[in-house]
């Protein structure tokens, strides 16, 4: 702020406005890689405010307008990595998957070549330690058919893929649906009913036959009622294990649990057994470690249950316990059926 000095004692205002949209500092962080004319292609940049990625981007480039989306529904701070081309999204995909406070990974690109590259890094970033799952977006003005034929061909449980609208709007929703699981803290709240802010009007409106079709596909669509638009059902692309249809990972919430009761668990041990012996007593205490983890994550909800907490020397080495437990993760509400007895 330049300050304008005068002579005269006094007291002295002045003020700007300007429309900034910035994190509430609740939410995760987004990765981001889109096509970008300005910014260094492969560089990785961090906003916590849309005036500050406009200053760097560009008011009129599409990565500014998703960041401003992701920021405006729920994101805390965003990892931006600008594609010069299409080649250059496996690049932007690599820098964001050595990023490790990632949550939610989102691109602009309808290409199906693309999104597989970003479901292997998300699952490879997940493999070592670094949980996170992406969105991504349908091809424009696609047949509900073409869109779960779309997801089927990336089955992930790490991997949300947005009903596609307009060549625009498309990339749109996917951010603004990468911002709300950004923003959402609790893991088993479902996404269903989220409210998508900054996105205008949809062209594609389905139908309850459309909308069973593509929640059992795979595919998560997105609806325009009374102005307001919302996710109608939030669900992965997981919808088959082998050839065999599966429904186990199609909830968008049971990944999300997996990701916060297993890292919080991890990070937990990590903390207080960095230097200990591998003895019974120390056995003993990891145990009732992972039990009170458990247990918080059973009051909050998450869990609605757990057993068989074991915690073992290894036989082959015995430098290394194996912690075992299983647990129950908590059902989102998605709908209330009402069953009325009418006497006349």
């Amino acid at each position: 702020m330049s300050i304008t000095t005068h002579e005269r004692p006094g007291v002295y205002s002045q003020y700007d406005a300007s429309t900034v949209v910035s994190s509430s500092g609740s939410g995760q962080t987004v990765g981001i890689a889109a096509l970008c004319e300005e910014g260094t292609a492969g560089t990785l940049y961090t906003f916590t405010r849309y005036e500050d990625a406009s200053a760097v981007f560009g008011a009129e480039e599409q990565m500014t307008e998703l960041i401003r989306l992701l920021l405006l529904n729920g994101a805390a701070r965003v990892k931006a990595v600008p594609v010069e081309d299409a080649d250059g999204y496996e690049e932007a995909f690599a820098v964001l998957e050595r990023e490790e406070d990632i949550a939610v990974v989102v691109c602009d690109s309808d290409s199906i070549d693309v999104q597989q590259d970003l479901r292997d890094s998300v699952e490879a970033a997940s493999a070592n330690r670094r949980e996170r799952i992406a969105v991504v977006r349908g091809k424009s003005n696609d047949p509900v058919t073409n869109l779960t034929n779309f997801a089927a061909a990336i089955n992930s449980e790490r991997v949300v893929l947005t009903a596609p609208l307009d060549e625009k709007a498309g990339a749109a929703v996917a951010a603004a649906v990468a911002g709300a699981i950004a923003g959402e803290r609790d893991p088993a709240v479902p996404l269903g009913g989220a409210e998508l802010k900054g996105i205008g009007a949809l062209q594609a409106q389905y139908g309850d036959a459309d909308i069973d079709t593509l929640v059992r596909g795979g595919v998560t669509p997105v609806e325009r009622v009374a102005g307001v638009v919302s996710v109608v059902r939030g669900v992965t692309t997981r919808t088959k294990s082998g050839q065999a249809a599966d429904a186990t990972w199609r909830e968008l919430t049971t990944i999300r649990i997996v990701d916060d009761v297993i890292p919080t668990i991890r990070n937990s041990l990590r903390s207080r057994f960095r230097r200990s012996k591998n003895t019974e007593q120390s056995r003993g205490a990891i145990r009732s470690q992972v039990i009170l983890e458990l247990e918080n994550k059973l009051a909050q909800e998450i869990i609605t249950g757990y057993e068989n907490v074991t915690v073992t020397a290894d036989a082959e080495n015995p430098t290394v316990c194996v912690v075992e437990f299983s647990f129950t993760v908590a059902h989102g509400l998605n709908q209330i059926w009402l069953s009325a007895h009418i006497t006349v």
